[in-house]
């Protein structure tokens, strides 16, 4: 997996509303003053933490996991019922790096996990022509005898995301998924998975689940200790998100427009660039839940939130520069994908940590 991530990638965002299921989590295990104290310091207004359609970046939403992480003594930040103590994660990479195949590399990862997790067994499935990881429930009672079935979306999300960034980080490049299903109903913030994970997401499934392609399993691999520390040092920013190298065409569009600093790109433009028709492109954005307008409105939003927040670009400047025909045209629109004016949003914003 490459060390340095490129910062347009970076500045992609994603919803509130996922980020609110980490904040449940911390919230059991820290007080109101040290949560604010966390999202501050990680660049994350308070009051935008708290607004659903506001965004944040991934480079804040890295900085609140590291600082949470070693705040609070707990590598996964509360999302599960029994702390998972510091250099848990480190334990975990020098149990795999020497393995034989990326197949007993990845039963390593379940067996340590299962040592630490109460709440869920990791299951490594290498039945014919699966390769796969998925969580089990393992039942348990609270003081009152009742059966306790809560799923915390977030840390199903990124035990999955530790899954595919290990195993990614073993063979050097982005490893390429078949599927990952989730055991909950698809979350308004679906459409934040697709940054995620580059794969097909289900929901509602039995178990949650990532899927690998069956000829990863006796991939063999060299990684030396040396490497480790680099790993570990930028964890999670290295596993969590990913390349967009392997991704659906939609995230692939994305990246372009995002590289290419021009949004006035045509769809006949982006489609000759992927060697397709007009046509084809808008069919297979389609096949995937979204749109070219779709997209091109994403990167405007999350380019407008950084310079609003990072910059003394007046709103004027900022709305022409990404092709609004007026500033009260940015207005409408920013206030519909974030649900503040860009005004109030500069007012509450805090610098990023880049």
């Amino acid at each position: 997996m490459r060390s340095g991530i490129n910062t347009k990638v970076i500045l992609t965002t994603v919803s509130a509303e996922l980020l609110h299921d980490l904040i449940v989590a911390l919230r059991r295990i820290c007080s109101a003053s040290q949560l604010e104290g966390f999202l501050v310091r990680s660049g994350i207004s308070v009051d935008l933490a708290n607004h659903r359609n506001s965004r944040v970046t991934h480079e804040q939403l890295v900085r609140l996991y590291q600082i949470a992480a070693v705040e609070t003594g707990d590598e996964m930040m509360g999302l599960w019922s029994r702390p998972i103590r510091s250099g848990a994660l480190k334990v975990i990479c020098r149990t795999v790096y020497d393995a034989r195949s990326v197949r007993i590399a990845m039963y390593r990862f379940t067996q340590v996990w299962n040592l630490m997790l109460d709440d869920y067994e990791l299951v490594l499935d290498q039945s014919k022509d699966n390769f796969s990881i998925f969580l089990k429930p393992r039942p348990w009672y609270g003081g009152n005898g009742n059966l306790v079935t809560n799923i915390n979306r977030f840390g199903h999300m990124a035990m999955l995301k530790l899954a595919h960034g290990v195993a990614s980080w073993l063979v050097g490049q982005e490893v390429t998924l078949k599927k990952v299903s989730f055991a909950f109903p698809r979350p308004p913030f679906a459409e934040d998975y697709k940054v995620l994970f580059p794969a097909k997401t289900y929901y509602d499934a039995k178990f949650s689940a990532i899927c690998f392609h069956s000829d990863l399993a006796e991939q063999r691999f060299k990684r030396s200790y040396a490497d480790l520390a680099p790993f570990l040092r930028r964890a999670p920013r290295d596993w969590i998100f990913t390349t967009y190298t392997e991704h659906a065409l939609s995230m692939k569009v994305h990246d372009f427009l995002n590289r290419s600093n021009n949004l006035g790109c045509s769809v006949a433009q982006v489609a000759n660039e992927f060697h397709m028709s007009s046509r084809t492109l808008m069919r297979r954005l389609a096949a995937e839940h979204t749109s070219f307008q779709a997209i091109k409105d994403a990167l405007r939003r999350d380019l407008a939130i950084f310079e609003l927040v990072n910059t003394n670009k007046s709103i004027e400047n900022i709305a022409h520069e990404h092709g609004f025909m007026s500033v009260s045209t940015f207005h409408r629109a920013f206030k519909r994908w974030t649900g503040y004016t860009p005004g109030e949003y500069r007012r509450h914003g805090l610098r990023l940590l880049i």
